[in-house]
């Protein structure tokens, strides 16, 4: 197992702040550390189910800014797409969406090529503005919709800014815009096998402002890990728990994880307790 690249329980539990930080522009796109094992099917799903991964409207010249972007980065783009942000989007893991300000200045999402959605419809979001796409957070709407906005109307082109949000899923699918299948797959799975299933799903987001339209294109990179990987040694493990257990109870609600708790408590057990945690299953066996 490699080494998870991020880990970002090591800073406390998920929170509804922006918690944007700036990074050097070198870094937005590289390393692509999932490109290995997620091109390939990502490119694949954006052949086969192009009308649930990709939506665009009256953003021509602002799709074609942010391919240019990406792609002097990347350098050319390699197969028949149908549109700039596509090309863009087949040329690293991370997924693509373009936000603009309409008439009444409010930022809407207008293009976008989602896909590892992380339990949420590009059908349903696209278009709306930040209050829309941030109604079922707590405290998201006005509260966050206004805070970002601000963000948003601040930011200065190439300026880059990174945050990171996670949070635990069993098996390491990517392509999940319902949470309902995993977690049924969650209550059928065993405290036993629980270190063993559990992956660290990280979203790792990036925001940025295109300088000729004006529009701000956000990246979105899905990291998946074992949770062993993630909580290999005793200081990640306890962090690990501290974050999980300190997390504020809507977010922990919001994000479902009453129905992980006693899977991830497990995790931690046989992470922190191997040899008490392996006795004490061999008796349960009986």
């Amino acid at each position: 197992m490699r080494a998870p690249p991020y880990l970002p329980f090591l800073d406390g539990p998920p929170s509804i702040a922006p918690g944007l930080k700036p990074i050097a522009p070198e870094a937005w796109l590289w390393p692509d550390t999932e490109a290995a094992v997620w091109l390939a099917p990502k490119r694949e799903l954006m052949r086969t189910r192009r009308s649930d991964v990709f939506a665009a409207h009256t953003a021509d010249a602002e799709m074609t800014e942010a391919a240019t972007t990406i792609l002097a980065a990347t350098g050319p783009a390699v197969g028949d797409w149908s549109t700039p942000l596509e090309a863009a989007s087949a040329m690293v893991s991370d997924d693509l969406c373009i936000m603009m300000r309409d008439a009444e200045g409010l930022w809407r999402l207008k293009a976008a090529s989602l896909c590892t959605p992380t339990y949420w419809s590009l059908a349903e979001k696209f278009g709306k503005p930040l209050g829309g796409l941030h109604a079922p957070v707590p405290g998201g709407d006005p509260g966050l919709a206004a805070r970002i906005s601000r963000i948003f109307d601040g930011l200065r082109p190439g300026l880059v800014l990174e945050r990171c949000n996670w949070s635990v899923q069993p098996g390491d699918e990517r392509f999940t815009p319902s949470s309902a299948p995993l977690k049924v797959r969650a209550q059928a799975m065993q405290e036993a096998d629980a270190l063993d299933q559990l992956h660290l799903r990280v979203e790792r987001q990036t925001i940025r402002k295109l300088p000729k339209t004006g529009a701000l294109l956000f990246t979105i990179r899905i990291v998946i890990d074992p949770l062993r990987a993630a909580i290999s040694t005793s200081h990640h493990a306890e962090a690990f728990a501290s974050a999980w257990q300190s997390v504020d109870p809507a977010m922990a609600r919001y994000k479902g994880w009453a129905i992980y708790d006693r899977l991830v408590r497990a995790a931690l057990d046989a992470s922190l307790n191997p040899v008490t945690s392996k006795r004490s299953r061999k008796d349960e066996a009986g």
